[in-house]
């Protein structure tokens, strides 16, 4: 975690409107920075990678707050109203054009198989019904395409 992420961080949890909502900006922007670094075939050190984000937590929003927490606030129903705000968004993808804002509900869905995985829990609900919806566009738009040309059949 470099001071460059630090600053996108930040400046998306600055377009909140009060406390809550700059918390939740932050939280989310963090959890996904910290699972689009998931996304690399490099060898992770997570006990490095965790301290880092760690810390950078504990010195903006304080003690009791760990990317653990983090995580988990991202896999339950109260990031459906972040991911969906049109300000969390615009401000995303203007801060953050290194995690492409379209990338947002694969990282979500990766962070909900993680959370499965982990802990057993079925993932059914609002979340995943909102991941669900942002994906199916992307898949009616491509049946609704052109019909593959002879050389594909």
């Amino acid at each position: 975690m470099d001071s460059a992420i630090k600053e996108k961080v930040l400046a998306v949890a600055g377009s909140g409107r009060n406390a809550a909502e700059w918390t939740a900006y932050f939280r989310v922007t963090l959890g996904l920075y910290y699972l689009a670094g998931l996304m690399t075939s490099d060898t992770i050190d997570f006990k490095k990678v965790d301290r880092a984000f760690n810390q950078f937590i504990y010195h903006t929003i304080g003690k009791g707050h760990t990317i653990t927490s983090v995580l988990q606030f991202m896999s339950g129903a109260k990031v459906v109203p972040v991911v969906s705000a049109p300000r969390f968004i615009a401000a995303f993808s203007e801060h953050c054009p290194d995690v492409p804002s379209d990338t947002i509900p694969f990282l979500l869905q990766l962070n909900l198989g993680v959370a499965k995985n982990i802990s057993g829990i079925d993932v059914a609900g609002p979340l995943l019904d909102w991941i669900e919806r942002q994906t199916a566009p992307a898949v009616v738009e491509a049946a609704a395409g052109d019909p593959p040309g002879p050389d594909v059949l």
